[in-house]
């Protein structure tokens, strides 16, 4: 058993205990064991944290984008030297696998390389005048201070594909992560201190949900970056709407994966697996709905329920184990009234379903991985609701339309995976299924740093987040009319 962890606050360059209640991180795999441990940020560190961010925020992008970017790729080495013990300490704090957990870690330090690179990219544009003797230039700057509020279910990945392009685009950023993962939050934190970011620029303020909507809410505040449940984003919108606060919002995912007659069935079999209960199902991304065409439903899903039932579920720090816990012990109840619900409703149990009788794993929050099969046309919460754990609901389909139809049938539009060797079908997906993210025979999670990320219909709010799609929030434009005094005279147009 490890030391628990002393936690603090980052507030202009310095450590700091914080102002609120107790706080207690704990290993979703032995609840009994701290993690770490200390105190929430209270009113006045979230005043101290948004006057040091404002103090910052011209300093920091006046500074030149290749200097802004040294900083990312220095942080970026740090976290690759910390990507093992790191790990661990993500898979004790949030229950993914130790592989997951070094993983994350990598993924994040790719992001910064992304970022640290901007510099050498394009930074405006140039418009030909109708009027001669002038150039028409559209230059970008950095909304100011901004927001990042981020979820527990990727504790290093998500804050950096957040946190690296509001810096690398001259931001000042105050962050409240998850007060799930804090310790994730602190490392990401020390990574960028020990690469040399000015104080004041990154500020950490770990916390309840009202420390969110303190954001939202102050006066200082120039934009807000948001990933988390549907019913908070839509709060924190609505009190950024009121308040001429723009914000970008990753909220929930009732993700698809269609498997057709035509398919290569192991691999769709080793795909789904991966989608559905990687992370243990907690991923915006994650599969949890699966479409499966009529004349190879039997066979695959017997191939599916018996790989899903060989996975070795245990503690996460173990390098032998396939899934670990959920993140916390209202998360397991809520997934098994989840399962309960779509029995009730007439799902058939085809795996899991059931709660854990050993010792170690009734300690935990352990939920098995769960495929339920719904009948018929029968209304189904499970086919709308969000459980975000290790469940799969399956529905069969008589054609290829009607596949994309129950696809499609979600207020969500996050990703999709589609599994057919047929590339017209491929090409009607395309066409057809309605979401942010489609992946062609491979799982529906999975995202790169360099290509945009978001979902459409309720699943995401505001512009796309990751590659240059990040810019589009981070920054706002300015139209620059430019000509020499020689010709100032001759414009006389007006707008």
């Amino acid at each position: 058993m490890s030391t628990a962890v002393e936690l603090q606050h980052y507030i202009s360059g310095t450590w700091v205990q914080g102002g609120g209640g107790i706080l207690t991180s704990v290993n979703p795999a032995r609840p009994a064991e701290t993690v770490a441990h200390g105190l929430h940020a209270g009113p006045a560190d979230v005043e101290r944290a948004m006057a040091s961010a404002a103090a910052a925020k011209h300093g920091w992008a006046r500074t030149p984008a290749h200097e802004r970017g040294a900083v990312l790729l220095r942080a970026a080495v740090i976290l690759e030297e910390n990507a093992q013990l790191w790990g661990l300490e993500l898979a004790r704090e949030e229950g993914k696998t130790l592989a997951e957990g070094r993983g994350e870690v990598l993924r994040a330090a790719q992001i910064f390389r992304y970022y640290g690179n901007d510099g050498d990219r394009e930074a405006g544009s140039v418009y030909a005048s109708p009027r001669r003797g002038e150039k028409i230039f559209v230059t970008r700057k950095p909304l100011g201070v901004v927001g990042v509020v981020t979820p527990f279910n990727f504790p290093i990945a998500i804050p950096a594909w957040k946190i690296a392009p509001a810096l690398t685009y001259g931001n000042a950023v105050v962050w409240k992560p998850a007060s799930t993962v804090p310790l994730l939050a602190m490392r990401l934190t020390q990574a960028l201190e020990q690469a040399g970011l000015p104080d004041g620029v990154l500020n950490l303020l770990i916390g309840p949900g009202s420390i969110g909507t303190a954001l939202v809410e102050h006066p200082a505040l120039d934009g807000l970056s948001f990933t988390g449940s549907t019913g908070v984003g839509r709060t924190l919108a609505a009190a950024a709407a009121g308040n001429g606060v723009p914000i970008q919002a990753e909220m929930g995912g009732k993700n698809a994966a269609i498997v057709l007659a035509d398919a290569d069935l192991k691999l769709a079999t080793e795909q789904v697996i991966l989608g559905a209960f990687r992370s243990s199902g907690q991923k915006c991304t994650a599969t949890s709905r699966l479409i499966v065409a009529d004349a190879v439903a039997d066979e695959f899903l017997a191939g599916l329920a018996a790989t899903a039932r060989s996975l070795l579920v245990g503690d996460p720090a173990d390098p032998s184990t396939q899934m670990g816990p959920v993140i916390s012990g209202a998360a397991r109840e809520s997934i098994q009234r989840g399962i309960t619900t779509a029995l009730d409703q007439g799902a058939d149990l085809l795996i899991g379903g059931l709660p854990y009788e050993d010792t170690a794993r009734v300690a935990g929050h352990f939920v098995a991985p769960t495929i339920l099969e719904l009948k018929g046309t029968a209304p189904a919460d499970i086919w709308r609701d969000e459980l975000f754990g290790p469940v799969l609901s399956v529905r069969r389909a008589a054609s290829t339309q009607a596949a994309f139809d129950l696809a499609n049938d979600s207020d969500f539009g996050l990703s999709a995976a589609l599994f057919t060797q047929d590339v017209t079908i491929a090409l009607k997906g395309m066409d057809e299924l309605d979401v942010g993210i489609l992946h062609v025979n491979s799982e529906s999670a999975g995202a790169d740093p360099h290509v945009p990320f978001g979902g459409a219909k309720k699943s995401g709010y505001g512009p796309k987040e990751q590659g240059q799609s990040a810019k589009e929030f981070y920054t706002h434009t300015t139209t620059v009319y430019l000509q020499g005094s020689h010709s100032s005279s001759l414009r006389g147009d007006s707008a």
